[in-house]
């Protein structure tokens, strides 16, 4: 068996071996992203089937817990690890013919840093080391969005960066209050001592972590930092953002809620939050005219659908989530990338300096046609499967006001469709006022790979969504076994 300590090393260590790597050849340091997320991804599989079958518990320095820092590689961890590692992978790719000017180096030494740090939050059974590795992602975040050095860069990183300590800060004091009262920092002995504490007496502590968590995972009203984000940073970055980073925000409240303080009482209020961060997030994204804002409104629509499924607290429902995770990650990448390519080449963001791409890029705009169809939930794309079975886990509560929500839920469906559909319809069926009759030229193979493996992914798992069920149902029901996770954890 591999030590899954690697999957933070490997990656960790190539970071800093990047200035030396420029010594020998700036050229090389490019590649060194793409070999770190290449050796995570073959480990992460390789160790899905293993830890289906039994978590793996790695204790550090081979002190016992509580005493120790320990790793915990459930199901989720491992196919979440699997995931960042494809997402950065193609991101990486992407990089080397996208980020040409400026501190390159430092561009890849910060994005590896970002890829360790949400991998750590993925890994780490220890909840001030998962403080750690959020600050690792969220201070080579800023850092990424300011890269261009332009002034609306600089004023975005800003934003977020205010706002992302005060998140930080949040966590810490809510940190702090846990182990002010159990003197330990090991989540599972946290969550075997809360089990007989009254949930009244935690709710402090709770209402610090989910606020600071829901700042990353750009909950509403956490998110005002998200659309600057977004717009300014290089699409490489906006991509990774969207793709992976604030899906560690989300993981980690969903870590908080059934693992740490099994806050079962709470799943209304998180039900209600995800349905309000859905329909504003799709209304907000409804009435923009730049393309990049406008998917990071989508973004926050679609981490609202998430919460709403992972409200509903079912097997079937943290399924949909962790299906609707996966297909958001994909797609947005995909798009974020595509459209990327498209901005780069026209020097516009401005919805309207899309058109003509479809006949000018075809493949770029066919790609991103099918991340729009999949985030839309069209089959037999991803992001059907993943919307139907969140469809499919709200009916089996038989409950009417769930059935309720469920409507808002499709309303919010039907905003994504119209405000996509109309990037569509620029795409294909409106001519350019600019440059209406100047070829574009060549696509780069660094772009159409990344692009075309996105789209592989998308098509493959939506008419064969089976592949991942099974993967994601252990995770699921790993997830709402909050006994057996201490158990896992606790035995010698």
């Amino acid at each position: 068996m591999v030590n899954p300590v690697l999957l933070i090393v490997i990656p960790l260590g190539l970071t800093f071996a990047i200035p030396l790597c420029g010594f020998i050849s700036k050229r090389m340091v490019k590649y060194i992203p793409i070999l770190g997320m290449i050796f995570n991804l073959v480990i992460a599989i390789a160790l899905i089937p293993q830890v289906m079958k039994a978590p793996i518990i790695i204790k550090l320095g081979g002190f016992p817990v509580p005493f120790g820092i320990n790793l915990m590689v459930d199901t989720l961890a491992a196919f979440l690890v699997a995931l960042i590692s494809l997402v950065g992978l193609m991101i990486s790719i992407y990089a080397t013919h996208y980020i040409k000017k400026g501190a390159t180096q430092n561009y890849h030494m910060l994005y590896l840093l970002l890829l360790v740090g949400a991998s750590g939050i993925v890994l780490t059974g220890d909840i001030f080391n998962l403080f750690v590795f959020f600050e690792i992602l969220c201070i080579s975040s800023y850092a990424l969005v300011a890269y261009n050095g332009d002034k609306p860069g600089i004023e975005a990183a800003t934003k977020y960066l205010i706002q992302g300590t005060v998140g930080s800060g949040l966590i810490l004091i809510g940190i702090a209050l846990l182990y002010g009262r159990f003197g330990t920092l090991n989540m599972a002995h946290i969550a075997q001592q809360i089990h007989s504490t009254t949930l009244l007496s935690m709710f402090v502590p709770l209402a610090f972590l989910l606020t600071g968590f829901g700042v990353e995972a750009a909950i509403l009203p956490l998110n005002a930092w998200l659309p600057d984000a977004h717009s300014s940073a290089p699409s490489s970055i906006s991509a990774i953002l969207s793709g992976i980073a604030i899906k560690t925000g989300v993981y980690a409240i969903i870590r908080v809620i059934f693992i740490l303080f099994g806050a079962h009482s709470l799943l209304h209020f998180i039900l209600f939050l995800g349905l309000l961060t859905l329909l504003v997030g799709e209304l907000a994204a409804f009435r923009q005219n730049n393309i990049k804002r406008m998917l990071a409104y989508s973004s926050t629509g679609q981490i609202g659908l998430i919460i709403f499924a992972v409200g509903l607290a079912s097997t079937m429902g943290i399924e949909g989530a962790l299906f609707q995770i996966t297909a958001h990650a994909l797609a947005k990448a995909l798009l974020f990338l595509a459209v990327g390519y498209m901005i780069y080449r026209s020097g516009s963001m401005e919805i309207d300096s899309l058109a003509g791409m479809g006949k000018k890029m075809p493949v770029v705009s066919i790609a991103a046609t099918i991340g729009v169809f999949s985030l839309i939930g069209f089959p037999p794309f991803v992001g059907f499967a993943s919307k139907f079975i969140i469809v499919k886990a709200t009916l089996a509560q038989n409950d009417l006001l769930l059935t309720i929500l469920l409507g808002f839920v499709l309303l919010a469906t039907v905003i994504e469709c119209a405000y996509f559909l109309r990037v569509i319809q620029i795409l294909y069926f409106k001519n350019s006022s600019q440059h209406s009759k100047q070829s574009l030229g060549g696509t780069s193979p660094a772009v159409l790979i990344p692009i075309c493996i996105f789209v592989v992914f998308i098509v493959g798992l939506g008419i064969y969504p089976e592949v991942l069920s099974k993967i994601l149902n252990s995770a699921a029901r790993m997830l709402l076994d909050r006994g057996a996770y201490i158990r896992s954890v606790l035995s010698p």
